[in-house]
């Protein structure tokens, strides 16, 4: 069974993995991609929405010849992957409480 991955989830799995170090798309694809079943297509949109937001900054690096863009988090985006986990922490709790709460004896 497959749950849905929702859009502050998703902006949250890429802000700590750029929380660790500034990391270029594919790269970053990856390291998604090996813990969730999305698709590569699926995670440019949301990198360019939280450089739209403030969340990420973007520079170029020269590599083999090309130029490769590399994501970087921001004082904004440390502070919404602070805010992400706050909410992650009280729904896996309630969750956790509704979905693992064993059966009473009164039951």
């Amino acid at each position: 069974m497959a749950f849905a991955m929702g859009t502050p989830l998703l902006d949250g799995c890429v802000l700590a993995i750029l929380q660790r170090e500034d990391t270029y798309g594919y790269a970053l694809t990856q390291q998604v991609k090996s813990v969730l079943d999305i698709s590569e297509s699926t995670l440019y949109p949301v990198l360019r929405r939280l450089q739209q937001d403030g969340c990420l900054s973007v520079y170029d690096q020269p590599y083999q010849g090309r130029n490769r863009r590399y994501y970087a988090i921001t004082r904004r985006g440390q502070e919404r992957l602070h805010q992400i986990r706050l909410e992650w922490r009280q729904l896996r709790d309630s969750l956790d409480h509704l979905l693992l709460k064993e059966g009473t004896e009164d039951e």
